[in-house]
């Protein structure tokens, strides 16, 4: 589809041609073409790891099948697509990272649907007036992550934005990794939450999946569906806006003030702090930090390698003499294949392992928070927590070899560059 036809696709359908985050035109699109059902397969509901584990040909081959009896159980009257509340779920054929989706529902008397995202249930929708459904808090409206239990916060809805059964509802969700916000008929339902993976509550969303649309047990009407998107700095920019209060910048831009350690071994170009090619050692901020929440961007080169430094002591590896330091490497280089998995990005070096597949491409930008209270750290990776351990419960080291640092209490925070420019910017941390 040409750029042209894209605008005037979403023109159309009167949604605008440009979100809030300045993304232009043509990275919308509409999902559904008001005449038919391309672009959609109606398939039963499962675990997407598991799916995404199958042979691709057999991947294909039950995509293939469910295209083949789509139409027994969802169709298109007037422009609407339309289900009986009978049948598999209809699922997009592109798959989704970042992104913001806008649809309008309307809903049959007594019926309970929701949308999965990223293959996951789900933005729970249903009639907010049937009282068999208050039990389950039907009352409080639709628009809840009505399946999180590990981040009970976002499970209902903020406040009543329904439309009375029977009208078109309007909902607006914005997705950066597993966070989530949700608008419905323009108020605010669910605000930065994390959405919790239904599948496996110990690990965080998959990185990417499609949207599906939940049939169960009562008609739904759908239309106007739109997905943009996201770039990789239009999501870092809605993560560093959240939460920003007590934030302070400890990297200036400019200049190496207030910053220890071997400087002359990094340099600084338009905001940009990095590790000179070839060189390396740690860096540490001039402060000390007990409990803290550091965040900041950073982007890898291919094969680029660095850490961070935590609660580090000012002198030695701070692998081993500071509390720890979390890898910050490329993942994808084949040089790193084989490596224990305590020592991919995220991981508490020779520790505790992080989930993999968060990374952006090598060469965008990516946003990472760190929150150390006590003796736990917390790695939230563009939106996804990819490390919560408590180290002081860690017994088995990589090598046998001991960790004194591990339960240091206070120290400095830093960049432990290993020869490889990797960039760093937007450093800012909180004490708490």
């Amino acid at each position: 589809m040409s750029s042209l036809l894209n605008c005037l696709t979403v023109l159309c359908l009167g949604l605008g041609v440009a979100s809030s985050l300045g993304q232009t035109c043509s990275a919308q699109q509409a999902l559904f073409n008001g005449t038919d059902l391309s672009g959609w397969y109606a398939i039963k509901t499962q675990n997407p790891r598991e799916f995404k584990k199958l042979p691709p040909e057999e991947q294909q081959k039950l995509i293939s099948d469910a295209k083949a009896n789509t139409a027994k159980f969802w169709k298109v009257e007037n422009g609407i697509l339309v289900n009986d509340g009978t049948g598999p779920f209809l699922t997009s054929e592109k798959e989704f990272r970042d992104f913001d989706l806008k649809l309008e529902f309307k809903i049959a008397p007594g019926t309970d649907s929701g949308v999965y995202l990223k293959a996951s249930p789900q933005v729970q929708i249903w009639d907010f007036t049937h009282e068999p459904s208050f039990k389950h808090g039907a009352e409080k409206g639709s628009g809840g992550l009505w399946n999180n239990k590990a981040h009970p916060d976002a499970r209902m809805p903020l406040v009543l934005a329904d439309n009375p059964v029977g009208q078109w509802n309007k909902l607006h969700v914005t997705q950066t990794g597993a966070r989530t916000t949700i608008v419905l008929n323009e108020k605010k339902i669910v605000e930065h939450q994390i959405m919790d993976n239904y599948w496996n509550r110990e690990r965080p969303l998959i990185a990417s999946g499609p949207i599906q649309l939940q049939t169960h047990g009562g008609r739904m009407e759908w239309r106007n569906i739109i997905a943009e998107e996201l770039t990789a700095d239009a999501s870092n920019t809605i993560l560093a806006a959240a939460n920003r209060d007590g934030f302070e910048k400890v990297f200036n831009g400019t200049d190496f003030t207030g910053w220890k350690g071997p400087i002359d071994n990094y340099e600084i170009a338009d905001g940009i702090l990095k590790c000179k090619p070839g060189k390396g050692g740690t860096i540490y901020t001039e402060s000390e930090y007990a409990d803290f929440v550091a965040r900041f961007e950073f982007r890898l080169p291919p094969g680029g390698n660095n850490g961070l430094a935590i609660r580090y002591p000012g002198r030695g590896d701070t692998a081993y003499v500071g509390m720890c330091e979390l890898q910050v490497l490329d993942n994808t280089a084949e040089k790193y294949k084989s490596l224990d998995s305590r020592q991919y990005h995220g991981s508490a070096y020779g520790m505790a392992a992080a989930e993999q597949s968060y990374l952006r491409p090598v060469g965008q930008w990516n946003f990472q928070e760190v929150t150390v209270v006590g003796s736990t750290i917390k790695v939230e990776l563009n939106g996804n927590v990819i490390l919560d351990t408590d180290l002081s419960e860690i017994k088995d080291y990589l090598g046998d070899y001991p960790h004194p640092g591990k339960d240091r209490t206070l120290g400095h925070f830093g960049f432990a560059g290993h020869s490889d420019p990797v960039e760093f910017r937007n450093v800012f941390i909180k004490k708490l």
